[in-house]
C-alpha cells in the first residue's frame, strides 16, 4: 500500500464518517479509528512482519489532541462545508502552518484574495523542511481555517476557497 492510497483510504473514512476501519493485506495492516469530532483520524500502520497477536492500538489519548483553532472574534472556527459550493484545501502533511514566507512578511494570501492554481497559499514545516502547499483550486479564499504557528493534522481543512464558476 503507497502513500496515496493510504490518503484516499483516510479521505474516505473521513467523508463517509466510518468511526472505525481496519484492512489486513498479506503484506500490511492498517486500522483507522476516529474519536469524537476530530477532523483527523488516529492511524496505525503495520508491515505485516511487525504484527503480533495483539498489536498495539493507537488511542486518540496516547496522542496529543488537536484544538480548534479560535480566531480573533473569539468564536471557534468550523471547516466550511464543501456542499456550501466551497471547497476546502487539506493539509498535505502533519506540521506546523506558516501564512507568511517569513516572520514580519505578508500573508500568502489573505480572506478576499483571489488564487489560481498552483499558487502558493501557505506554508507547512514538517521536520523543519518547509513545504510550500498550493491551491488546487482556482476562485476566492473565503476563510483561512487555522491561525499561523498552529500545528495541523494530515488532511485537516486550511482554507475555504470558492471556485470560479
Amino acid at each position: 500500500m503507497n502513500q496515496q492510497e493510504l490518503k484516499e483510504l483516510i479521505d474516505l473514512v473521513i467523508e463517509k464518517g466510518i468511526a472505525e476501519f481496519e484492512l489486513e493485506r498479506e503484506d500490511v495492516k492498517v486500522r483507522i479509528k476516529r474519536a469524537g469530532d476530530q477532523s483527523a483520524p488516529a492511524v496505525q500502520y503495520i508491515p505485516a512482519p511487525l504484527i503480533g497477536s495483539s498489536p498495539v492500538v493507537a488511542t486518540p489519548g496516547a496522542a496529543p489532541a488537536a484544538s480548534a483553532p479560535v480566531p480573533s472574534g473569539g468564536e471557534a472556527a468550523q471547516p466550511v462545508r464543501e456542499d456550501e459550493g466551497l471547497q476546502n484545501v487539506k493539509s498535505p502533511i502533519v506540521g506546523t502552518f506558516y501564512e507568511s514566507p517569513s516572520p514580519g512578511a505578508p500573508p500568502f494570501v489573505k480572506p478576499g484574495d483571489q488564487v489560481e492554481v498552483g499558487q502558493v497559499l501557505c506554508i507547512i514545516e514538517a521536520m523543519k523542511l518547509m513545504n510550500e502547499i498550493e491551491s488546487e483550486h482556482a476562485g476566492e479564499v473565503v476563510k483561512r481555517l487555522v491561525q499561523n504557528g498552529q500545528p495541523v493534522e494530515y488532511g485537516q481543512p486550511l482554507f475555504a476557497i470558492r471556485p470560479r464558476s
